[in-house]
């Protein structure tokens, strides 16, 4: 006769697991193994990678497969009915805005894009009386802008999850899509090598060092000794790394693309530093990723990404991002799916 066997562990666990296993009889053959996984992350913002562990971001990327999965069928889902978010813009963008947009509102929910000219964001009204109104009125709030400090005040303030969609410190949510898009193409992320090169200090290399490091990602960051990331990011990301197993790298040299799955680059100039634009010419011309630097991977099958929008002949050529090595597009893809499990895993919705 079959048996029944279930296990919970104690309720504040911070991860609820369910195991429910069929035998049969003493011997107990297992038929079937059912694992349940639910990571306590209602409430939570997310600000940078640093906040979450290792177990939390694979949650979350394993919601995002299942999310893109279901995406590819005909079954309309309605997650969010009934939600609304708030999209707080000082930067433009595309594919933030857009995978925001349509992750929220193809499920029924209620996006709201506010730019500068629309609210007195620490103008007229402080940055965190903005954020107690907001979150009295929304579900949860976007911020992409300059500062990582109003990010942090408005997390702390309104009383809803906030979600950095960019700051001049990090960038995380394009981590998450990056990571997910590495695995589509090699499977599990652990010990595969990444290599960013250009501006080893903007804040897309600077959110990739920090889930690298939880994750167990070898990552080298290829960049001009005066654009490297800061000591102190590094200093942080140090003991993540020995206990993830990631080798964490920065060096000048373009040769150390040697044997890396990913090549990653990013544009010379970010937004707002516009009057540096020649001088970061000048600097990084050396790093860009071209066809020969592809090539001193020495494999075939090394992938290159970018987080868009790319300035093609400067950071990258042309046949590089437009080539059969490019999952770009696939990246920018992701962007939406990631989101979209990242606003449902904190609003308690997964």
């Amino acid at each position: 006769m079959a048996k029944l066997r279930s296990y919970s562990p104690e309720a504040n666990s911070p991860f609820l697991r369910r195991f429910t296993v069929i035998g049969w009889g003493e011997r107990c053959l297992w038929r079937s193994l059912e694992v349940i996984v639910s990571v306590a992350l209602k409430g939570r913002s997310l600000l940078t990678w640093l906040d979450y562990s290792a177990a939390e971001i694979r949650f979350l990327l394993d919601l995002s497969k299942q999310v893109k999965a279901e995406s590819r069928g005909d079954r309309a889902l309605a997650r969010f009915a009934g939600k609304s978010i708030a999209l707080l813009f000082e930067k433009r963008s595309t594919r933030t805005r857009c995978a925001f947009e349509t992750a929220f509102g193809e499920e029924g929910g209620h996006p709201v894009f506010l730019s500068t000219a629309d609210i007195q964001l620490g103008a007229k009204e402080s940055i965190e009386d903005t954020a107690r109104v907001l979150g009295r009125m929304f579900s949860a709030i976007q911020f992409r802008g300059f500062k990582q400090e109003h990010a942090e005040i408005l997390a702390k303030f309104s009383g809803v999850p906030v979600y950095n969609g960019l700051t001049d410190l990090f960038h995380p949510t394009q981590a998450l899509a990056d990571i997910l898009t590495l695995e589509e193409n090699f499977g599990a992320a652990q010990g595969r090598k990444l290599c960013f090169v250009g501006d080893g200090r903007n804040n897309v290399a600077r959110s990739l060092l920090v889930i690298c490091s939880k994750l167990g990602v070898n990552m080298t960051i290829v960049t001009p000794a005066v654009l490297g990331p800061d000591r102190a990011l590094v200093e942080k990301c140090t003991p993540l790394s020995v206990e993830s197993g990631a080798k964490i790298r920065v060096t000048e040299s373009v040769d150390e693309v040697e044997g890396a799955d990913v090549v990653y680059t990013d544009v010379w100039t970010s937004m707002g530093e516009e009057d540096k634009k020649e001088e970061r010419r000048k600097l990084l011309s050396p790093y860009q990723v071209n066809e020969a630097l592809m090539e001193k991977t020495g494999r075939a099958d090394s992938i290159f990404l970018h987080c868009l929008p790319a300035v093609k002949g400067e950071e990258v050529t042309a046949d590089v991002i437009d080539g059969s090595r490019s999952r770009a597009w696939d990246q920018a893809e992701n962007r939406k799916h990631t989101i979209k499990a990242i606003m449902l895993a904190t609003m308690g919705l997964a």
